[in-house]
């Protein structure tokens, strides 16, 4: 990787900048002298998080510079959104990136819980970088709506997923991979959390970014 090139992390839903994942690369690229930024993706607090926000956020870091994204679960899906929208993203890596967000809680939620969340403004989502329920206003479902399910992004990205991820479906980055040949998906024996795997996950990071060409 060629340094000044910058390097973000894009954590997941209901997560923080002290995830495992997001300390474990802080760690790693820190070791070849690079540095990671990762910023907090709830900037106005979680109750008010929206994909656009986050969009709108990682634009005001990055303006027109060129970096590279790497992106756990929803931050994926950020990542690949903000690359279908910034040729100067220059390389991707993607954590079981939830792709089809939206359809994704539909199917979770379903209609009877929907239909409660939009009456009521709010529902309780457990927050692991807190450890604790904290509330969502429902202006974060109906932002979602408003986004393609797969973006078209044609930049060089690795995409990692498990094959046992029960909240994102393997098939979702299967499906991406065989339409972006710019995409290599490496497939894991592992669940959504990948935190087993991250040695293997680093290996091929490492590899994927050393060969990327000079910016």
């Amino acid at each position: 990787m060629h340094q000044p090139l910058r390097v973000l992390y894009l954590h997941g839903f209901a997560s923080s900048p002290a995830s495992r994942k997001a300390q474990f690369f802080a760690r790693k690229l820190a070791d070849r002298g690079i540095r990671l930024e990762i910023p907090d993706l709830a900037e106005h607090g979680f109750e008010n998080l929206t994909i656009s926000d986050q969009l709108d956020q990682i634009e005001r870091l990055l303006g027109s510079e060129g970096a590279i994204l790497i992106g756990s679960s929803l931050g994926g899906y950020v990542a690949a959104l903000y690359a279908a929208r910034h040729s100067e993203v220059k390389r991707l890596v993607l954590l079981a990136p939830a792709f089809n967000f939206y359809q994704l809680w539909q199917d979770e939620l379903g209609p009877e819980r929907l239909e409660v969340w939009k009456r009521e403004g709010k529902i309780p989502v457990f927050h692991y970088g807190e450890n604790r329920e904290l509330p969502l206003r429902y202006r974060f479902f109906q932002d979602a709506s408003r986004f393609e399910p797969y973006p078209d992004f044609h930049q060089p990205a690795l995409v990692f997923h498990g094959n046992h991820d029960a909240s994102v479906p393997v098939q979702s980055s299967i499906l991406f991979a065989e339409r972006h040949p710019n995409v290599r998906l490496v497939r894991l024996n592992s669940d959504h959390a990948l935190t087993d795997s991250l040695e293997t996950i680093w290996r091929e990071t490492e590899t994927f970014l050393l060969n990327a060409p000079a910016p």
